[in-house]
């Protein structure tokens, strides 16, 4: 059961992770207004909106995303501690 559950979540952060790399490099070569980009732009979005409020863009480059990745590592890190430890 813990290795079922530690998998979904390593799982889970990977696919969002990759997810967000995917949107921050469509960010720079596809329209905003193509459907791909709009779509991952709608479950990637609601994530990145908080950190970019902390944190705007610098110079003209969006660190949202680097962050929000540093961000779902230590979640998951925690999460996997947190069932090692009551399992």
């Amino acid at each position: 059961m813990i290795q079922f559950l530690i998998w979904l979540i390593n799982f889970v952060v990977q696919l969002i992770t990759l997810v967000v790399i995917v949107q921050a490099f469509l960010s720079y070569f596809v329209s905003p207004w193509h459907p791909v980009r709009e779509t991952i732009n709608r479950f990637v979005n609601p994530m990145l909106a908080p950190i970019r409020r902390v944190l705007p863009p610098i110079g003209g480059l969006d660190f949202s995303p680097f962050v929000l990745i540093i961000l779902l590592q230590v979640i998951r890190s925690l999460l996997i501690n947190l069932l090692v430890a009551i399992f």
